[in-house]
């Protein structure tokens, strides 16, 4: 049941769409193949434990929380439009 202008199963699509492009963001940031034993950043070693638990991993722990701080960040799109960021 869609509102306004919008056609039936509008907002799905835009949740949908929204899901897709996580799910696009988090794959393209894995590597294929073998975890680095030191990261790509700053040279620092990679926990073993690390490595096992998340396959392809280039990045220490420190690294990759400041490249997703970096990519939320550029990342501020509103698929829904809504009435309140309109106004902004």
């Amino acid at each position: 049941m869609a509102g306004g202008w919008a056609r039936d199963g509008a907002v799905q699509d835009q949740i949908d769409a929204s899901v897709e492009d996580a799910v696009e963001r988090a794959r393209s940031g894995l590597h294929a193949g073998d975890s680095a034993e030191f990261c790509e950043e700053c040279d620092a070693p990679i926990p073993q434990a690390r490595r096992e638990a998340i396959p392809g991993v280039q990045l220490c722990i420190h690294c990759q929380a400041e490249a997703e701080k970096r990519q939320t960040a550029s990342s501020g799109i509103n698929r829904r439009a809504s009435k309140d960021s309109q106004l902004r």
